[in-house]
């Protein structure tokens, strides 16, 4: 298998980052920001907030990365895509991120706003390609551009080989890391980063990695999603449908071992999907030996 430097110099350290999404209530709001915070004592390299397909979640995103970077101090990426808008539309909302002081952006087509499985259809004013909004977003210069990663492939993809191809478009645009679609089976990244080396695609590949709140919702999503969720995962989760504490306990479980193989492996740098949510994640970070920061004896009499 071909190493994943992920810029860590060969390290070992293992290093973080979180995603999180726009709140669409008030109850939500207040949930948002009290994960935020906790998370945040956990060090992460950086959190990323999600958009809405043709940007609905546009005011919401744009609210919360603002006080992301300014109040939290939180080194931010906004998501962005270019569904349903101009060129000039997605150039005027990077504006709007630059004036935030976000300098890092996940730059993503987006699912089409007839739905998933539907075909993608450019706005005549905007852009083709993923890689050329990132192309454009890196002629900037001071901006951090992420893209996608699919190890079982876009659901749209014709071929894994056609999916790969289009990474290498976006990483030989400019693209400075990718991060992946979540995934349960280390084997299948392993093979699909084999792939992606050979292809010459030398940028970081950061694994996604998804805690599972719920098996059931999980697997509807994941078939939206063209991941496979394995067996091993029901056999885990047998007979706890009524026990939610002894469930959390081994959601966590499969997350953090799934990491420390990966790190057995030569991977270092992980993306966290929230969820909004802090348990399952503080959980996951805790069985990999890992402490927040107010779990520091030295600060704690400070």
């Amino acid at each position: 298998m071909a190493r994943n430097d992920n810029g860590t110099g060969g390290k070992s350290n293992l290093r973080i980052s979180f995603e999180f999404f726009p709140p669409k209530s008030d109850e939500m709001e207040s949930q948002l920001w009290e994960t935020v915070t906790e998370l945040a004592n956990w060090n992460p390299d950086y959190v990323t907030m999600t958009y809405g397909a043709g940007g609905s979640t546009r005011e919401p995103t744009l609210s919360a990365v603002k006080r992301m970077v300014g109040e939290m101090k939180l080194s931010t990426a906004a998501h962005l895509t270019c569904v349903d808008a101009s060129r000039n539309e997605v150039r005027a909302v990077v504006e709007e991120f630059r004036a935030a002081g976000v300098r890092r952006i996940v730059a993503l087509r987006g699912d089409p706003t007839t739905g998933v499985g539907t075909s993608y259809v450019p706005h005549p004013e905007g852009y083709q390609r993923t890689a050329d909004l990132v192309r454009d977003l890196v002629a900037y210069g001071d901006l951090d551009v992420s893209v996608s990663a699919y190890p079982e492939m876009h659901p749209e993809s014709p071929s894994i080989d056609v999916d790969i191809d289009t990474l290498k478009s976006k990483a030989d645009a400019g693209a400075h890391r990718a991060l992946t679609q979540f995934f349960f089976d280390n084997d299948i990244f392993e093979r699909y980063l084999d792939k992606v080396r050979a292809a010459g695609i030398a940028i970081p590949i950061v694994p996604g990695i998804m805690p599972i709140q719920n098996l059931t919702q999980l697997k509807r999503f994941a078939r939206r999603c063209g991941a496979s969720v394995p067996a091993f995962l029901d056999d885990r989760f047998e007979g706890l449908d009524d026990k939610p504490e002894d469930r959390a306990q081994v959601a966590a479980d499969i997350a953090a071992e799934q990491i420390a193989d990966l790190q057995r492996r030569g991977i270092h740098e992980f993306h966290l999907y929230t969820m909004n949510r802090v348990p399952l994640i503080a959980g996951t970070l805790e069985r990999l030996g890992l402490r927040p920061r107010a779990a520091n004896p030295a600060e704690a009499a400070a």
